[in-house]
């Protein structure tokens, strides 16, 4: 047989196979979910007059992805089938970090570590724990901490170090209720950080 027969022929099968389903379909695309930050808490007060740099978290490789992280027992670490986050998980809390010291108004400027600031301090993050953690029956527990230190620019030299921990046990075990789970947990984290950061900084302006 000739090249160009051969090729013909290949290129006949593979539309053969096509036509008649044998190749596998992809899978569906994961349904996408997104976090939101916390809202405005009413007349901010005395304003911090300070620049606030929050560098990106740094995580573990497992949770330095899209993936929405679940856990059963110590010793096992997996992800929900079907469903991702918006950005990956240290990305999309930076974000919130950023947009929920700004809604609160308690500091002149907030910004990401873009390099474009100049910044007074920064606010970098470990996020040591964002999983669904499943103890039983029934709803997982959402788990958040995050291990933050407040640093002075350009000397970087620690302000203020804190743990930050939220939980939340959805309602029904299904993929909306345990992201508003992770929504509320997440909350919870930042309802303490975010005025923490704002008296750390006005403690370093006095």
């Amino acid at each position: 047989m000739s090249p160009r027969a051969f090729l013909a022929l290949a290129v006949a099968l593979v539309g053969l196979a096509a036509c008649g389903g044998i190749l596998p379909k992809p899978p569906p695309p994961p349904a996408l979910y997104r976090l939101t930050a916390l809202g405005a808490a009413g007349a901010a007060g005395r304003v911090v007059d300070a620049q606030l740099a929050v560098e990106p978290p740094t995580a573990s490789a497992a949770l330095d992805t899209d993936r929405i992280a679940l856990t059963r027992g110590a010793l096992t670490f997996n992800y929900f089938a079907g469903a991702a986050w918006t950005d990956h998980a240290p990305a999309m809390v930076q974000t919130l970090v950023v947009d929920s010291l700004q809604n609160a108004g308690q500091i002149r400027v907030v910004a990401g570590a873009t390099g474009q600031l100049r910044e007074d301090a920064a606010l970098a993050c470990d996020l040591r724990r964002f999983e669904a953690r499943y103890d039983g029956e029934g709803p997982p527990e959402i788990d958040v901490e995050l291990e933050c230190r407040i640093v002075s620019e350009p000397d970087r030299n620690v302000l203020a170090v804190r743990s930050f921990e939220g939980t939340a046990r959805p309602a029904a075990n299904d993929m909306p209720q345990i992201v508003d789970g992770f929504d509320a947990a997440l909350h919870d984290a930042l309802g303490a950080l975010v005025p923490w950061t704002a008296d750390t900084l006005a403690a370093a302006k006095r």
